[in-house]
């Protein structure tokens, strides 16, 4: 079943880009879409869909969590930032693969 969701991330796109960097371009197992978005009240929002909430659990803790970890030198804030999922209906489109 497909999983999605909003994360809003108090980090500005410096932050972001050296967790991606450290993320590498190796594709996360499951990932159908990742988009950042620059919030007009200051940080970045994700809305990221996937194949399906273990396939995302997994890349969490197998890739994201240690990249983000280094990122921040070893001291990744303790609290994640609040997840809103979606209740997905259907998903369409051939953006996997692209990056700006």
């Amino acid at each position: 079943m497909v999983y999605a969701y909003t994360q809003d991330v108090p980090i500005d796109e410096a932050m972001y880009t050296r967790i991606t960097d450290l993320l590498g371009d190796e594709p996360m197992d499951g990932a159908l879409l990742h988009l950042c978005i620059r919030r007009p009240d200051g940080g970045l929002r994700y809305i990221d869909v996937w194949e399906s909430e273990e396939q995302c659990a997994r890349a969490f803790e197998e890739r994201v969590h240690p990249a983000v970890d280094a990122a921040f030198g070893g001291r990744r804030p303790s609290v994640e930032p609040t997840v809103r999922h979606l209740d997905v209906i259907d998903v369409r489109g051939s953006a996997i693969g692209i990056r700006s």
